[in-house]
């Protein structure tokens, strides 16, 4: 079995290629992928080759954690079915070639356990789960919720959209690119020069710019937190006196976890969040090479996905 993937050879060498996949076991599925979402965080990363160290990492490897597709096989033991529509949040299944994370192909072999079954209603959508289940994760219900929202990119407006969710007021959001600032549903975005405001309880910071702490802590109101919710490529640092006079707080959200995304999907299916609006571009899986270019270069582009139906 084998299948078309997106390979990544080397830093800003990407293109498509015929791969072998590995066997299907008792506990797997075969999943023929529909879309696959394009991260510009991590993905963007490893394309421009500013990736810091990471378990996993090498080229060549086939990217993608943000897969939507049907069940074609289903082994005895992997507890889905044949035609169930699926969300992916990558693979392994490559032989020798790396999957970090492995979604991007026309075919893919997973654990059953991995997979999760989604609606038929949410169709290529679907794809943003991993990112609104991220957005879950830096803030899940219960916590604080954000008030200041550093980036209107996909996962800043499902964070503001959360916190909407979650009945919090709703969060400020800073866009220092104008093209960027519409699309907000019922919360405001601004540009960051504006923002006269320094009593913040909660930040959380999803743009990924390292340089931006100490703006950030002379927003905190006392014994405010930070949650950085972005990847940082390079190291972060920030003046000592400012934070200590606040009593700041920082934290760090790592990657989602399951409960994250049933959370997610519970209040999607309750209609309390929206998926609405944040695709904004579509290619075929064939033109990926163009399409992770534009993704990583084009402002305009919120999230691009692929294609993959016309792929044997």
């Amino acid at each position: 079995m084998d299948t078309i993937a997106v390979l990544l050879r080397g830093p800003e060498d990407l293109g498509l290629e015929r791969l072998d996949l590995t066997p299907p076991g008792e506990d797997d599925v075969v999943v023929a992928v529909e879309w696959s979402g394009i991260s510009t965080g991590t993905e963007r990363l490893l394309w421009s080759g500013r990736m810091p160290h990471f378990p996993g990492m090498g080229y060549p490897l086939v990217p993608g954690y943000e897969s939507v597709g049907r069940v074609t096989q289903a082994g005895p033991d992997a507890g889905r079915s044949v035609g169930d529509r699926v969300f992916v949040p990558g693979a392994r299944c490559f032989g020798p070639v790396r999957g970090l994370f492995g979604g991007a192909a026309a075919r893919l072999v997973v654990p059953g356990a991995k997979v999760v079954p989604i609606g038929e209603n949410l169709a290529e959508t679907g794809v943003l789960l991993a990112l609104a289940a991220t957005a879950y994760h830096a803030t899940p219900a219960g916590a604080v919720q954000p008030e200041l929202i550093i980036g209107h990119g996909v996962l800043g407006r499902l964070l503001a959209r959360l916190a909407i969710a979650a009945g919090a007021p709703p969060p400020t959001v800073w866009e220092s690119n104008p093209s960027r600032r519409d699309g907000a549903a019922g919360y405001r975005v601004v540009d960051p020069a504006s923002d006269d405001r320094r009593d913040y309880r909660a930040i959380c910071d999803v743009s990924g710019d390292p340089r931006l702490l100490d703006s950030l802590i002379a927003r905190l109101a006392p014994g405010g937190e930070i949650c950085l919710a972005g990847f940082y490529a390079e190291p972060l640092s920030f003046a000592f006196p400012p934070a200590f006079m606040r009593e700041a707080r920082l934290r760090i959200a790592a990657e989602w976890k399951a409960p994250d995304l049933l959370a997610v999907q519970a209040l999607l299916a309750a209609g309390r969040l929206s998926l609405d609006g944040l695709i904004t571009h579509t290619a075929a899986a064939a033109e990926a090479a163009a399409a992770y270019r534009t993704a990583f270069s084009d402002a305009a582009c919120l999230k691009m996905i692929l294609d993959w139906r016309d792929c044997a």
